[in-house]
């Protein structure tokens, strides 16, 4: 059976109006609790006849545990009924996994589905750029958060002492301390802002013809190199010139073919001719 068949099941028990994030809270809170015998037999009736009436009553019965873990991520600012249909997801997949041999209740095993779902959900949206990419930088991003008592910047002696404690450099704290810290901002200026709230970065960046210097230099590189080409052009024969002004030089530019037609001569003798002209423009324009 899969995750989305058990989630259609959970959709499908919810379909009655709840209205609003409140009346779902307090339509779960009315759900009974199963027993640890009550809960065996729907776990063994999911494993051994895929029920899935049974893993819509597993999953219902522990959708409050899911509200209690997701009321501790509030601090991410992100809006909590988001958080609690990710961590329905991970309910879902523990419910899915779950194996009543193991003799553990299902909220104990499934608490670890749960926060990975949330986990992943908060990483994704809590910053545009992601602040955590590898499992440690993971696992640094939520304890960080849960050790930092305010909102001010750690001391020394506190990033060392939470270094310490997580098993990881200083330097990881503080670089992820900074990650925490940082805020998310537009490039480029939105249009119906006031000029003075216009301090986006594209604000910063310097013009790439901003030199004086610079544009000096690529003006009289321009003109030089204009002129040695005028020179160089001079150097060839009328055929040869008109060939090479015809083919690379102008808007309409004529095909082989076409230029063949009007010397009466073959395609492979004014590519030839081409060839030739480019190498003597090579040669004057190399000295």
């Amino acid at each position: 059976m899969t995750t989305a068949v058990l989630k259609s099941n959970y959709d499908l028990a919810l379909a009655g109006p709840v209205g609003s994030l409140d009346s779902y809270i307090q339509a779960v809170g009315g759900i009974s609790v199963l027993s640890r015998e009550d809960e065996q037999v729907l776990a063994r009736r999911l494993r051994d006849d895929e029920d899935l009436d049974a893993a819509r009553d597993l999953v219902m019965a522990h959708l409050r545990f899911v509200i209690h873990i997701a009321k501790g991520y509030t601090g991410y600012g992100l809006p909590l009924n988001d958080l609690i249909q990710e961590g329905n997801v991970g309910l879902m997949k523990a419910v899915k996994r779950f194996d009543p041999e193991y003799d553990v209740r299902l909220v104990s095993f499934a608490v670890h589905w749960i926060r990975a779902e949330i986990h992943e959900f908060v990483l994704k949206n809590w910053r545009i750029v992601k602040v955590a990419t590898t499992k440690a930088q993971r696992k640094l991003f939520f304890n960080l958060r849960k050790n930092k008592k305010t909102l001010s910047w750690l001391t020394d002696a506190e990033t060392k002492a939470i270094a310490k404690d997580l098993g990881v450099k200083p330097q990881e704290v503080s670089e992820m301390e900074k990650r925490l810290h940082s805020r998310d901002a537009i490039f480029d200026p939105t249009p119906d802002l006031d000029d003075e709230q216009n301090f986006t970065p594209a604000a910063y960046l310097p013009s790439p013809d901003a030199d004086p210097a610079k544009q000096v230099e690529d003006s009289d590189w321009n003109e030089n190199a204009t002129s040695r080409m005028r020179a160089a052009l001079n150097i060839l024969d009328e055929r040869s010139r008109r060939i090479l002004e015809q083919r690379w030089l102008t808007e309409n530019k004529m095909t082989l073919h076409e230029l063949a037609a009007e010397y009466k001569v073959s395609a492979e003798r004014i590519r030839q001719l081409e060839a030739n002209a480019i190498k003597k423009l090579g040669n004057v324009m190399a000295v």
